[in-house]
């Protein structure tokens, strides 16, 4: 089983039937380059990087956007009726929508998503800000994991010091049963975040990163120098899972990449989806 565990679907055809919101989403995202892509298409890329499932997340900052969500949790669920044995759907809710928790338990008992993501660095939080208290809460009653970004994020308005690694310590260290990902391996701070998942067995990372230049050259410095292959083959190995950032990055190029680097078989198979899955709880 190979799971992409962070993927973005703003520009998926089935929930593009509006222009203005396409556009919305394009200048939002400052992703301006693509079109829509029909699933069919995307099936595709599916077949030529080897995956068999991708985790669809959507992107809710209704407070900064005049209560207009970017990408909705039903739109998700829309998604992942039209293909479930593809697609995994996560929540997203806006902590500071006052109706925010009214919405993430709708999601999780009505449209029956696998999590929550959030972004720090958009929202202005800090993961341990009381705002986001009562959506833990919520993740912990259901057992539903988090994603969240982590790191430099090239989305317009983002601050990077909300979502620095080291600013999740304290939200770890919490709640040692909520499973928690921090997303893009908290690159530039790969260290900081090897550190929280040595110390906190509830702490995840995928290795979406934004790469600038080329897949191979920067996942091998991220990978192997950065963070040593061997910290990861030994130590980190039931904690460190695939995800792309796709559309953003070419997962077919990352998907080749990461069994060139060196890694056990054993390791690849966890961190291709063993992780994933024990991550969210199974793949019921």
């Amino acid at each position: 089983m190979f799971i992409d565990i962070h993927v973005f679907p703003a520009f998926y055809e089935p929930i593009n039937e509006d222009e203005a919101m396409e556009e919305l989403r394009h200048e939002t995202l400052d992703i301006h380059k693509n079109g829509t892509a029909a699933l069919e298409h995307i099936f595709n890329q599916m077949r030529c990087a080897g995956l068999d499932k991708l985790t669809l997340l959507p992107q809710d900052y209704n407070t900064q956007q005049n209560g207009i969500t970017l990408v909705s949790n039903e739109e998700i669920a829309k998604l992942v009726e039209l293909a479930p044995d593809k697609f995994i759907g996560f929540a997203s809710v806006d902590p500071f929508d006052p109706k925010a928790a009214e919405k993430l338990e709708h999601a999780f008992t009505q449209l029956k998503l696998k999590g929550l993501y959030l972004h720090p660095g958009r929202l202005h939080f800090y993961p341990n800000d009381a705002v986001a208290q009562p959506l833990y809460d919520i993740c912990e009653k259901y057992n539903k994991p988090i994603i969240f970004h982590s790191g430099l994020s090239w989305e317009p308005n983002t601050l990077t010091k909300y979502c620095r690694p080291d600013t999740f310590e304290e939200l770890a260290a919490s709640r040692p049963n909520l499973r928690i990902c921090l997303g893009q391996f908290g690159w530039p701070w790969c260290r900081e975040t090897a550190m929280l998942m040595l110390k906190f067995p509830n702490v995840y990372t995928d290795i979406g990163a934004l790469y600038f230049d080329c897949a191979r050259e920067f996942l091998t410095q991220m990978l192997t120098v950065d963070v040593p292959r061997t910290w990861i083959d030994r130590s980190l190995r039931h904690q460190v899972m695939f995800g792309s950032s796709n559309p953003r990055f070419e997962q077919i190029r990352m998907a080749e990449v990461i069994g060139k680097l060196g890694f056990r078989e054993s390791t690849l198979e966890l961190i291709k989806g063993q992780n994933a899955i024990e991550f969210l709880g199974g793949l019921d």
